[in-house]
C-alpha cells in the first residue's frame, strides 16, 4: 500500500461585509495510506477529456479533522488539487474519495491556523 503526505483544504463561510459572504480556505498537512489509485476519462464538452481519478485516500484524523470533516474540499495529491467527493468516518482515520480537479478559489487562505494570505 503506497503512503500519502500532503495537503488537505477546508472552506468555511465568513462574513466580509454586511451580507456578503466568502469561503475562506484553510489547508492542514496529513498523513496516511492511498487505498484505491484508479484513473479514467470522461468525455467533456470541450475538445479533450477530462481526466478524473477515483482514488481512496485514508488520512489519519486529528480533532479538527473530525470536527470539520464537512467542510472538506479539496486534497493536493501529485501536483494538482483534486475534489474530495465523499469522506468516510473510520475512527481514527478518514477515508477520503477524490474525483476530478478542483477547480474553486485557492488564492484565499490561512495556513494551519496562521495569518490570512491572499496572492
Amino acid at each position: 500500500m503506497a503512503k500519502y503526505y500532503g495537503t488537505v483544504g477546508y472552506a468555511q463561510l465568513v462574513q466580509t461585509s454586511p451580507g456578503v459572504w466568502e469561503e475562506e480556505l484553510t489547508e492542514k498537512k496529513y498523513t496516511g495510506d492511498v487505498i484505491r489509485n484508479t484513473r479514467r476519462w470522461q468525455a467533456g464538452e470541450g475538445l479533450n477529456d477530462n481526466l478524473n481519478i477515483n482514488n481512496k485516500i485514508s488520512i489519519l484524523a486529528d480533532p479538527y479533522a473530525y470536527q470539520h470533516f464537512h467542510n472538506m474540499r479539496y486534497i493536493e495529491w501529485y501536483g494538482a488539487k483534486w475534489k474530495i467527493t465523499n469522506i468516510e468516518v473510520q475512527r481514527p482515520r478518514l477515508i477520503l474519495t477524490i474525483g476530478g480537479v478542483y477547480n474553486g478559489d485557492t488564492t484565499w487562505f490561512t495556513i494551519a491556523f496562521g495569518d490570512n494570505i491572499r496572492f
